[in-house]
């Protein structure tokens, strides 16, 4: 079998040399492990966006794809370390702090492994409480990439209901209106992904090139409302013009044609931003 790649995601940067040290513990451990980088530009402390951005990756990696997600607030406390596994085979090893809310909602979690850090860290690391991404997390995605250890070496079995899981609002239709919430904002470009699906759109009869009147609020304070078009792409209008459009996870996207719509109207993200969108 084909050796497993190895993917990172952290709120590191890389104006330093964190991600580095990442990539030496697991060369280390093995230099024919496969490394690449989801992202180390999650805004710090960004627990929603890190599981955010790993419900919009995970399934498109190869089987037995192995994910290390750092998003770490917590770190040198309580909280849990763990594996788990995907219906469709990959696994991600990460702090149970929230990180694996989307995949756990959106997905189906088999198996999930509670992290013994005393077997599963790197050697001489036991003093230093503050970069478990390093000492722990990377350290024991190699190993499993590896071959060294099998999954089940991790450690002990937890219930999968067990992981830990952030606020989260599922999109619905009443009376013809859709209403959602702003999960993240497609970055550089300034679009809103919604957490509206397209299935939902369709049953209320949307068609390319129809008009809908879009409201935005905050904390019930109205932040934008006016008539939208839905586009197939954002060519489909002029430049300066809004849209609505089928984004690539298959929810609707709030756009500006060449133009950034969080920044001309200051959005923001979380259950707390509500979307919703009615026919003309």
């Amino acid at each position: 079998m084909t050796q497993p790649l190895l993917v990172l995601q952290s709120d590191f940067g890389i104006s330093d040399g964190a991600v580095s040290a990442m990539y030496g513990v697991i060369n280390t451990v093995s230099t024919d492990i496969r490394i690449y980088d989801l992202t180390h530009q999650i805004p710090q402390y960004n627990i929603w966006e890190g599981s955010y951005r790993l419900l919009q990756t995970v399934n498109y990696w190869p089987e037995n794809t192995i994910f290390v997600s750092i998003v770490d607030p917590g770190v040198g406390s309580d909280r849990r370390s763990v594996a788990v596994k995907t219906e469709t085979g990959q696994y991600i090893i990460t702090p149970d702090n929230g990180t694996l809310t989307h995949l756990k909602n959106y997905t189906t979690i088999t198996d999930v492994r509670i992290i013994d850090e005393q077997k599963n860290r790197l050697p001489k690391s036991g003093e230093s409480h503050t970069f478990h991404g390093r000492d722990i997390f990377a350290y024991t995605a190699a190993r499993l990439a590896a071959g060294i250890i099998d999954f089940q070496d991790i450690g002990p079995v937890a219930d999968p209901d067990s992981i830990v899981e952030l606020p989260l609002v599922r999109s619905f239709e009443k009376d013809g209106e859709l209403t959602g919430t702003i999960d993240i904002i497609d970055r550089p470009f300034g679009n809103l992904w919604t957490n509206i699906e397209r299935t939902q759109f369709i049953k209320i009869g949307a068609k390319y090139g129809d008009s809908f009147e879009l409201t935005i609020e905050s904390n019930t304070r109205q932040i934008y409302q006016n008539f939208v078009t839905y586009g197939r792409s954002f060519a489909d209008l002029r430049v300066g013009d809004a849209l609505i459009y089928v984004n690539s996870l298959d929810n609707l996207g709030i756009g500006i044609n060449q133009g950034s719509f969080v920044d001309a109207y200051k959005i923001g993200i979380g259950t707390n931003w509500i979307v919703t969108i009615k026919k003309k």
